[in-house]
């Protein structure tokens, strides 16, 4: 009974980096605990970078289009390692928080990025909504982030 206790206390879940109860907050798969790339995630990152060469290879030599999918790939590269680092990082340090700000940042310039191209293809109404749905992610996100505190208590009925 004891031994069970003290591994139900060492394998807690980490704080997710939005919040949650821990029994809606899926465990981690092995290969991510240890420290390592599951097979999916690799198989993900050459998707990315084999979509976003393509993407510059069809550019034509726009450069407003390769710095387009040059910045967007980067970006996502380091959410990805910030969200990553985060996970790792210990419950309440100040590199947690900074990485939620990193992840927070990283977040508000793709959806910048993207806004700014999609409003640009689109007539003055749609521009308007496009970017009043942009301003309220970011706000939204801002909020998620670093504003809401979610109550300890949770009630069932």
């Amino acid at each position: 009974m004891t031994t069970k206790s003290s591994k139900m206390a060492v394998e807690q879940p980490r704080e997710p980096l939005l919040g949650g109860h821990p029994a809606l907050v899926a465990e981690a798969p092995a290969a991510d605990r240890d420290g390592g790339f599951s097979w999916l995630t690799l198989l993900g990152f050459a998707f990315l970078t084999f979509n976003s060469a393509m993407a510059i290879y069809r550019s034509d030599g726009d450069k407003y289009a390769i710095a387009f999918v040059g910045f967007s790939y980067i970006d996502l590269v380091l959410l990805f390692i910030c969200l990553r680092l985060f996970e790792k990082a210990e419950p309440n340090s100040t590199t947690r928080g900074n990485l939620k700000a990193a992840v927070w940042v990283l977040t508000t310039l793709l959806t910048v990025v993207f806004s700014y191209k999609v409003a640009a293809i689109m007539p003055v109404p749609v521009q308007v909504l496009v970017w009043a749905m942009a301003g309220a992610t970011v706000l939204g996100g801002f909020y998620a982030f670093f504003v809401h505190r979610e109550s300890k208590v949770w009630y069932h009925k």
